[in-house]
């Protein structure tokens, strides 16, 4: 388990240190960033007191600098570095119909040349993912030709992915619906895969737990993408109805039990495996900083107690035909209490044994509480 333990690395979000949260209010907290620098700081500070999170990943343009290199030092001067770098073709009016889908060339081509500037962003930064997610879609029967839009967002994919350097990857996220309600360009697993698949072995496809019809199977898309070597990266997060952006394994933590176990079976976290996890939440209500070491450590949780899964028993039963016997030997280790064993972890490698308490006594909600009046807080879209 702990060499498992010890290759567990999760890139932090830089939105979700700043005011996000629903369509309908987003409630500002003190001490929220006013720049990504200080969300960086922030971001350390997690890492800091759980030594899981060594990296941040930026949102362009949100974090857009003028010099990336100087963030770059800024950020391995506290500890961490720059992670994935995401784009953002959803907050521009050009992009009403579309971005990369778009049936004006001259709106592909502005779509296009923004991931080109990300990737510029990348050849700084040295981050290897560019993750793109699109709001592309139609909200009405008849809106849009379904067909011609997949061909261009094929055409405009590839565009993008010819520049993409030996060492970096396009990875390619989906989601079910919203803010497109009749049809989503990317839906799904299966479309995400396709276009992937289409485009080279440098590219791949993110999972976002949050993404799915109620009721999908999750951990079998894990199971079928790492089969087939294209799980790029996940975007953790937990959600009770729909895209709800909630700390991970809030809701349903068996369910991220389920999908850890099969990240290890398919050797998702073996050093080479290639397989980035990532948040991707919004903390509307709750305090940001503890938010995010709460989410990581839920994660490390269930990593631990899926890394106790008994698999050769489990097999016997499995080929004897014992369905219950096999059901015990998995859940006996989602029941078994992992958070002991996980506090001597993390007190040999010099950590706090309980991050969420040692957050609360180091004072740092209380400084940048203190630091930040005046100007203007970091939200989502800015």
């Amino acid at each position: 388990m702990e060499r498992l333990l010890d290759n567990l690395s999760i890139d932090l979000p830089s939105w979700a240190f700043g005011n996000s949260g629903t369509r309908f209010k987003v409630f500002p907290a003190s001490g929220t960033p006013r720049t990504v620098e200080e969300k960086i700081a922030d971001a350390a500070a997690v890492h800091r007191l759980t030594g899981l999170a060594p990296t941040v990943a930026l949102h362009i343009p949100w974090d857009t600098v003028a010099d990336y290199r100087a963030l770059g030092t800024y950020a391995e001067d506290l500890g961490i570095g720059l992670g994935t770098i995401n784009s953002n073709t959803f907050q521009d009016e050009d992009y009403k119909f579309g971005s990369l889908t778009n049936v004006e060339k001259k709106v592909r081509q502005k779509a296009i040349d923004h991931h080109l500037e990300c990737i510029e962003v990348m050849n700084v930064t040295g981050s290897r993912d560019l993750k793109i997610w699109l709001a592309d879609g139609t909200n009405y029967p008849g809106q849009g030709d379904i067909r011609w839009r997949q061909d261009r967002l094929s055409e405009s994919l590839a565009t993008i992915y010819q520049h993409i350097g030996a060492d970096q990857r396009l990875v390619l996220e989906y989601k079910f619906f919203e803010p497109a309600m009749y049809m989503t360009d990317v839906p799904d697993w299966g479309s995400a895969y396709v276009h992937v698949a289409a485009l080279g072995e440098r590219a791949v496809v993110c999972l976002d737990t949050g993404h799915h019809a109620p009721g999908t199977n999750i951990e079998f898309i894990v199971a079928q993408l790492l089969r087939l070597r294209k799980l790029g990266s996940f975007d953790f997060n937990s959600r009770f109805y729909a895209d709800d952006d909630l700390i991970v394994g809030a809701a349903d933590p068996f369910q991220l039990f389920r999908i850890l176990f099969e990240v290890i079976r398919g050797g998702g976290l073996a050093p080479d495996s290639g397989v980035a996890l990532m948040l991707d939440q919004c903390h509307n209500i709750e305090a940001k900083i503890p938010g995010q070491i709460r989410s990581v450590l839920n994660v490390q949780e269930m990593t631990a107690r899926a890394a106790l899964v008994d698999t050769e028993a489990m097999a016997v039963a499995q080929e004897s035909g014992d369905v219950l016997g096999a059901n015990a030997v998995f859940m006996d280790a989602f029941y078994t209490d992992v958070r002991p064993r996980l506090a001597r972890w993390r007190a040999d490698r010099g950590l706090p044994e309980d991050p969420m308490a040692a957050f609360a006594r180091s004072g740092y909600q209380r400084q940048i509480d203190a630091e930040r009046c005046g100007g203007t807080q970091s939200g989502w879209g800015a």
